[in-house]
């Protein structure tokens, strides 16, 4: 049964608290961030075969925008975003690994000859505070799981606990223990919430755990589920990894109901960048992760918090993943600094009158981590129906803008540029605005 229409969801958030949370009782925060999947990938959002019933619960539970985007459709520098409430030029986290001289064995965070290079990266998660840092300054305990690019959590990230250590010469790259959270349990969780109960503290919960992301190895229960469902083995196995994911995401849901936890703990969910399977291998399709088209870039964006914030779907209302570290931090009653670019999820004004999000792809490797931004390859923004893709000339001088109305063409099928020249011009000013590229660093 469709949801009520954005109109009530405009009168409804009207009615929304606009005063910070009460510090005689800040609310706890989870933000859950899915890794690697599609933004069509949940049942709630329309896919055939997929199951996520906790998922949809949740949505039906939130204040739920099916058009939601990253800054990125890349791993690290999303995440940086996410937890830093900067965009990637600004944050200059801009790949996962930086790209290493020629000749030289990469040899992951390990190699010393690299170690300059990485540190490099590392040292500007804190240049100004982020989420853990705000919120361990106001009382909070925090807990780092999943994933986590940016050395020890706890040192670098702000956060009073953590799974992962970020210690090269233990193999800390990505997240390292922390990406066991989900896979094998939420003991970790657990433990956490049960320490925070009885310290008599809020919490903030990091939770990135590696699901769906490969390796695609769910329960054989869950693979037997979807293989009869598709004649590709790969796309069963990552259907069942959403599956898997999905009932992850239920139980630690579940244990904050256990715990009485539902009514004062807000709930948010992103995914960190999209994914299409290759039905012919292991390997994501064109036009997915890394890609600023649609696959890689939108996800649902979702907030819960019961008594606090009306649960409605939002079809209309474009957001951005850069608006969950002022959404978390406004509602927790603490100020946000300037260097976050981000609007409150929860006030539907401000998001009507911004009208338009935006973002960028980068190379996967750093060319130069003194210039981060000279590996970006195209900038994009979403206006309404519009989508506009600029590529950087310097990296791809043959690549031309492209022009899509996503709302009739989703897929991005019809390139639009060439018919309509002066939607070009207008997107184009609207986006140099922003930022017009890596040149003007």
């Amino acid at each position: 049964m469709r949801l009520p229409s954005l109109l009530c969801l405009l009168a409804a958030s009207s009615l929304l608290p606009a005063s910070p949370a009460s510090p005689a009782s800040p609310p706890n925060v989870l933000l859950i961030i899915s890794d690697d999947q599609a933004w069509g990938d949940y049942s709630f959002m329309g896919h055939k075969h997929i199951e996520t019933p906790h998922l949809d619960k949740l949505a039906a539970e939130s204040l739920t925008y099916s058009r939601g985007y990253v800054v990125a459709p890349l791993c690290r520098p999303s995440l940086a975003a996410m937890f830093s409430g900067k965009f990637v030029h600004q944050h200059g986290i801009t790949g996962n690994d930086p790209r290493v001289p020629p000749g030289t064995n990469r040899g992951g965070r390990a190699n010393p000859a690299l170690a300059s290079l990485y540190e490099t990266l590392m040292d500007r998660i804190d240049d100004d505070p982020g989420i853990a840092h705000l919120l361990g300054k106001a009382g909070y305990l925090s807990l780092q799981t999943g994933k986590w690019w940016e050395g020890d959590p706890k040192v670098r990230g702000g956060f009073s606990h953590a799974m992962t250590h970020g210690d090269p010469k233990r193999g800390g790259r990505h997240g390292d223990e922390g990406l066991k959270v989900s896979r094998t349990g939420m003991k970790p969780i657990t433990d956490f919430i049960a320490e925070a109960k009885e310290k008599k503290k809020p919490f903030f919960i990091w939770h990135a755990p590696f699901l769906p992301h490969t390796p695609h190895n769910p329960p054989a229960r869950l693979f037997d589920k979807y293989r009869g469902k598709t004649d590709s083995k790969f796309v069963a196995r990552y259907w069942a990894m959403c599956d898997w994911f999905d009932e992850t995401c239920g139980e630690l849901l579940d244990h904050l109901n256990k715990e009485g936890l539902r009514e004062n703990t807000i709930v948010l969910y992103v995914c960190d960048n999209g994914w299409i399977q290759n039905p012919n291998s292991g390997r994501y399709a064109p036009r997915s992760k890394r890609s600023p088209n649609e696959g890689g870039i939108r996800t649902p964006i979702m907030v819960r918090w019961p008594g606090k914030v009306t649960p409605k779907r939002d079809d209309k209302t474009l957001v951005s993943s850069i608006d969950l570290a002022p959404t978390i931090l406004k509602a927790c009653g603490i100020k946000v600094p300037k260097s976050m670019n981000g609007l409150d999820l929860r006030d539907a004004g401000p998001l009507r009158e911004r009208n338009a999000v935006f973002g960028a792809a980068y190379n996967h490797d750093v060319f130069d981590v003194k210039k981060p931004n000279l590996s970006m390859e195209t900038r994009y923004l979403i206006s309404g129906a519009l989508k506009l893709l600029v590529p950087n000339k310097a990296r791809n001088p043959e690549a031309r803008i492209e022009l899509y109305n996503i709302l009739k063409d989703p897929h991005e099928k019809e390139d639009l540029a060439a018919k309509d020249p002066a939607a070009v011009r207008a997107l184009s000013a609207q986006l140099d605005a922003w930022w017009p590229g890596p040149m003007s660093n």
